[in-house]
């Protein structure tokens, strides 16, 4: 039994602890708020207006969006419904697979629950750090998934970032560029404060869009710590009635 209980440890254990001593550059923190409703609709905005063109989030469908944001009908499906025409569809990607295929080598993944599997934290940092690489088909590059195929297609708002090297040494004495750091190089529409917020409000969109339910439990919790609050005071008052007599 206690073999059993150990291993049972080690295999939740062991994950935390790769992926704690991975290499890679430190993720920036995104400090996600879902309780900020005007970020999550912009964050909608943001993800419907640039995402959907090449990925899908079969997992959500239009209304419940419009539902749980506060986003009237008609503004969903003026200014965010580009694949369909019933706002009670799920969301599909725009791009024919066999497009995708050809100009990216490979078919752009499903983002319904990607926050839950990568993290806040890595998306935010993952959009934030797009850079300038000739070497590969796309212009760019990035240091959160080197190789990646995705083209970085918010540039116009961010603009677009250099890479700054430095050489190191391994033990043979054999010289190689490793990156250091990203600094400012083609300017964008917006500054790298605003870039920042925009960002964040779409990645707390894509945290909401893993997991809808946390809306409601949130607003659900309030409501229960005040009812506990309340209980507190009415249980309180019933306990003194109780024992005033007792010495």
């Amino acid at each position: 039994m206690r073999r059993v209980i150990l291993s049972l440890l080690f295999a939740l254990v062991a994950p935390v602890v790769l992926a704690a001593s991975a290499g890679g550059p430190k993720l920036l923190k995104a400090n996600v708020d879902l309780s900020d409703r005007a970020g999550l609709q912009n964050g909608a905005k943001l993800f419907l207006n640039y995402c959907v063109s090449c990925h899908s989030a079969s997992y959500m469908r239009y209304n419940r969006i419009a539902s749980d944001l506060g986003i009237p009908d008609d503004q969903m499906k003026a200014n965010m419904m580009f694949t369909t025409d019933k706002i009670g569809d799920p969301i599909k990607v725009a791009m024919r697979p066999e497009d995708a295929e050809q100009w990216f080598g490979i078919n752009p993944p499903d983002l319904s629950v990607t926050a839950r599997s990568r993290g806040a934290d890595w998306i935010y940092s993952y959009l934030l750090s797009f850079y300038t690489d000739p070497s590969r088909p796309t212009g760019v590059n990035n240091p959160y998934l080197p190789g990646a195929a995705m083209p970085h297609v918010l540039w116009e708002l961010q603009g677009i970032k250099k890479a700054v090297y430095h050489t190191v040494k391994d033990e043979n004495g054999h010289e190689s560029q490793v990156l250091s750091h990203l600094e400012p190089g083609t300017p964008g529409k917006l500054s790298e404060v605003d870039y920042q917020k925009e960002m964040r409000d779409l990645v707390a969109f894509m945290v909401y869009l893993g997991e809808p339910a946390k809306l409601v439990r949130y607003q659900l919790g309030v409501k229960v710590l005040l009812f506990l609050s309340v209980l507190l005071v009415a249980v309180y008052l019933m306990k003194r009635e109780f024992w005033k007599d007792v010495h």
